[in-house]
């Protein structure tokens, strides 16, 4: 399924997957309205979110209770602005049982997401006239 990227006015670019729209936007100090996040934000979100999926994927395999854990995504940017290191650091509340904790690493690390940026696909950019 391709995606449409779009562009709907000011610094706002869209992206169309699906049945949904992705919305995101540039701050105010670079040009946009501040409603939306921006593409990079988005991108960093899906590190997150997909080995939250994950996480939680597990939990309700095991019919264990998900209230309470979150996953807190720190980056730490180098020289360049690019991020040099990303943790992912599961908080789980007391009662979780101890035995699980190893289990939710190793499945918060079968992200997808986290695969294809270490494993990079290759991209292929160029210009063609829309019929």
């Amino acid at each position: 399924m391709d995606m449409i990227i779009d562009f709907p006015g000011g610094s706002r670019v869209d992206a169309h997957y699906g049945n949904h729209v992705i919305k995101t936007d540039q701050p105010i100090q670079g040009g946009g309205e501040d409603s939306a996040p921006t593409p990079f934000a988005v991108f960093l979100a899906s590190i997150g979110t997909c080995a939250g999926i994950y996480v939680l994927g597990f939990c309700r395999s095991r019919n264990l209770p998900t209230e309470g854990i979150r996953i807190v995504e720190k980056i730490n940017y180098a020289m360049n602005g690019l991020p040099q290191d990303i943790d992912l650091e599961i908080q789980v509340p007391p009662e979780f049982p101890e035995k699980y904790y190893d289990a939710l690493v190793r499945v918060a690390d079968q992200c997808k997401v986290k695969q294809t940026i270490a494993n990079p696909p290759q991209f292929n950019v160029y210009t063609k006239v829309a019929e």
